[in-house]
């Protein structure tokens, strides 16, 4: 998608440092960070939102991509032994604000037993 701000970040058109990339996802701090640390993944394939990748033939091993990402990501972002929330907005109603599939890794401070 020509417009999309996560593709135009992902093809390196709007400068962003990485903090973790492979074939399939890049990590970036928030540029609105709700905790100390807080990192986007983002797939470099577009997909709206959960709901169209599992709807795609690729979707499950772009979900893997991420599930194998996370471990490093944790540790590049200062989280080595845990300790944060992944979190996925799927939609409007749920608070996703730009429509590119990514997820927020969220820590560096007790986070609480609630989500809220």
């Amino acid at each position: 998608m020509d417009d999309c701000i996560f593709c135009r970040i992902v093809r390196g058109e709007i400068p962003s440092p990485r903090l973790y990339e492979d074939d399939d996802l890049i990590a970036i701090r928030d540029i609105q960070p709700v905790a100390p640390v807080h990192v986007l993944l983002i797939p470099k394939r577009h997909f709206a939102d959960l709901l169209e990748q599992g709807r795609a033939p690729e979707g499950p091993a772009v979900a893997a991509a991420v599930a194998r990402a996370l471990p490093a990501v944790a540790a590049a972002a200062g989280l080595p032994g845990g300790g944060f929330r992944l979190v996925t907005n799927c939609g409007p109603s749920a608070g996703q604000t730009v429509m590119h599939l990514h997820h927020h890794l969220i820590g560096g401070r007790d986070l609480g037993p609630k989500l809220l």
